[in-house]
């Protein structure tokens, strides 16, 4: 007899905010009708079974003051805000490598970092002789990583790779060649963290992607978040300011909310 499966706690902490894009600007297939569209970014924090473990990190200051992307609060802020102690989080996966998603990697002294073996490739080979695929990305954030990889504190997974029970990580590429999501087990059942796999809710249920590197594993990638989710509503987008009021906020905090309780009622 196996043992079941842990449940977690998943935080949904937003630390930036803006609406300096354009709705066309996330659609491969616009609709004609453009104008501001808030675009929200967010740090998750997965908790239980004794342990904490973050995914993604954020941007840094330095590219908050170059891409014009301003902090609500710094990721440090939020994650206290959130009761997360930096110190002991002992593994943050990194679900790409770029810049609103792969920053102060150092504030996790203590932490293991997984990533998909085809996402470092891309940011450290061929592609980044490429001002397309360079811009996506900070240079110090993936020379933190590879500080990281020299001191052993870097895992990689090629697919499908266990994080902790009932915590798995999926290669859906897309995006990035190397964007992985991540399923965790709660008590509503399974909810996927779909990273830019799903920046709105409206990309996956128009089959309608953000622009991607691959397009076609963009629209392919619908489906397989589905295939790992218990329905729509367990289905997190990496961006979709939704996300905080469809949730309950943690402790009245309407910056952090709890996707693993279910959706609020309309």
């Amino acid at each position: 007899m196996t043992n079941a499966c842990p449940n977690y706690e998943i935080l949904a902490v937003r630390f930036g905010s803006s609406s300096a894009r354009p709705g066309s600007q996330n659609f491969i297939m616009p609709d004609g009708h453009d104008g501001p569209m808030q675009m929200d970014f967010y740090i998750w924090a997965i908790r239980g079974d004794g342990r904490t473990i973050v995914v993604d990190t954020g941007f840094s200051p330095g590219a908050s003051q170059r891409r014009n992307r301003q902090f609500v609060h710094t990721p440090a802020d939020a994650l206290a805000l959130a009761g997360i102690n930096v110190f002991d989080v002992a593994d943050v996966v990194l679900t790409h490598l770029h810049w609103d998603h792969a920053g102060n990697i150092d504030l996790f002294p203590q932490a293991t970092f997984h990533i998909q073996d085809a996402e470092m490739a891309q940011a450290t080979g061929r592609c980044i002789c490429h001002k397309w695929f360079r811009r996506q990305s900070e240079v110090d954030d993936v020379v933190a990583l590879v500080r990281n990889l020299y001191a052993g504190r870097v895992k990689f997974h090629d697919g499908t790779g266990e994080i902790a029970p009932g915590i798995t990580v999926h290669l859906i590429g897309g995006h990035t060649g190397g964007l992985q999501v991540v399923r965790v087990h709660t008590a509503r059942g399974w909810v996927v963290l779909a990273s830019d796999a799903v920046h709105y809710w409206a990309n996956i249920a128009e089959r309608n992607p953000f622009p991607a590197a691959d397009v076609m594993g963009a629209l392919e990638g619908f489906a397989k978040v589905e295939s790992l989710a218990d329905g729509p509503s367990h289905i997190i987008p990496g961006h979709d300011p939704a996300v905080l009021t469809r949730f309950p906020p943690l402790r009245g905090n309407i910056d952090i909310v709890r996707v693993d309780l279910a959706p609020r009622a309309d």
